[in-house]
């Protein structure tokens, strides 16, 4: 949780001022510190509503646009959920306050090994970190009740849409890596799948292949 209880009801504020309005998901923002998975310079600039750079040339999402694909993918106590691009951590651990089991892949495993450290470091015991190639996501634990993507693919990855349970929801940004790019809901439904197009977003690009570090 944040130490300053002024900065975090400001922070709150601001997120339900933006749309987030589910009190699971909010609770879930308040007991997880944002400034314990920002690093160095960025450290100060924690809970502004920005994203930071961290290792590796990824970042780490603005906590607004966290607060929507978490409220977006409606996880529910007994879920288990898939999340591809672990980066630092931060939304694995969000998730790990909603649901029954996650799983987090990231192709860095500079990335991988920071993300667990964190993750542990807060008492969470119900995530398990992953090196890999994320864009395949994880054949041997699917299904999946929910499957977050936290970055953008030209469309909804194959394999992932297999590896969604039926009645499963996942939330992925759509479109070219140089242009802005649509978050997307999609849901696994009787007569296939349903999208709905939910806000312009801006993510890196999501890169098939494990990464050299």
């Amino acid at each position: 949780m944040v130490h300053n209880p002024e900065q975090l009801m400001e922070f709150l504020f601001h997120l339900r001022a933006k749309g987030i309005t589910d009190t699971r998901v909010l609770t879930a923002m308040e007991r997880i510190d944002r400034g314990a998975f920002v690093d160095g310079l960025f450290a100060d600039r924690a809970y502004e509503d920005v994203p930071l750079p961290i290792a590796s040339g990824q970042t780490i999402s603005q906590p607004s646009v966290v607060g929507l694909m978490t409220q977006s993918l409606n996880v529910q106590p007994r879920d288990k959920v898939l999340e591809v691009g672990t980066g630092s951590g931060y939304q694995a651990a969000i998730l790990s306050q909603l649901a029954r089991r996650v799983y987090t892949i990231d192709r860095h495993r500079t990335l991988t090994r920071t993300a667990q450290a964190r993750i542990e470091a807060q008492g969470i015991t119900n995530v398990t970190v992953m090196t890999g190639d994320g864009s395949f996501g994880l054949p041997d634990q699917a299904p999946f009740d929910r499957i977050l993507v936290t970055a953008a693919a030209e469309d909804p990855p194959g394999p992932l849409l297999e590896q969604l349970r039926p009645g499963g929801i996942m939330v992925v940004p759509v479109g070219q890596s140089d242009t802005v790019q649509s978050l997307i809901k999609v849901t696994s439904g009787p007569e296939g799948f349903d999208y709905e197009e939910l806000r312009s977003v801006r993510f890196v690009p999501l890169v098939e292949g494990r990464a050299a570090d």
